[in-house]
């Protein structure tokens, strides 16, 4: 049985690699924004045209929306706030209590 440390040690490559790669698409979604003309910037979009991102201020508006939106067409969707997914976990539990209603 391993120390915290080893198990770090031998996980730790695919972490830093996602890490790197976090950063790496952060970074071009800044780039992106800076190099439109100020009135163009929304601080919102897609890298390479599948990576979401958002760095406008997060709202409750937008968190309910994207994280507790039990009626909503999608499962998962852009964060709230940063670059990639966040799941719907309000469609999640919908689905659950819909497929235990069916059962019983």
């Amino acid at each position: 049985m391993g120390s915290v440390h080893e198990d770090r040690a031998r996980g730790g490559g695919l972490e830093s690699l996602i890490r790197l790669v976090a950063l790496g698409l952060a970074v071009a979604a800044v780039i992106k924004e800076l190099r439109l003309p100020r009135e163009d910037r929304t601080w919102h979009g897609t890298i390479a045209g599948v990576v979401p991102y958002e760095f406008r201020r997060p709202t409750l508006e937008r968190l309910r929306e994207r994280v507790w939106d039990p009626d909503g067409d999608h499962y998962i969707g852009p964060h709230v706030f940063g670059v990639g997914w966040t799941l719907n976990l309000g469609k999640v539990v919908a689905q659950v209590r819909e497929r235990i209603a069916a059962v019983g």
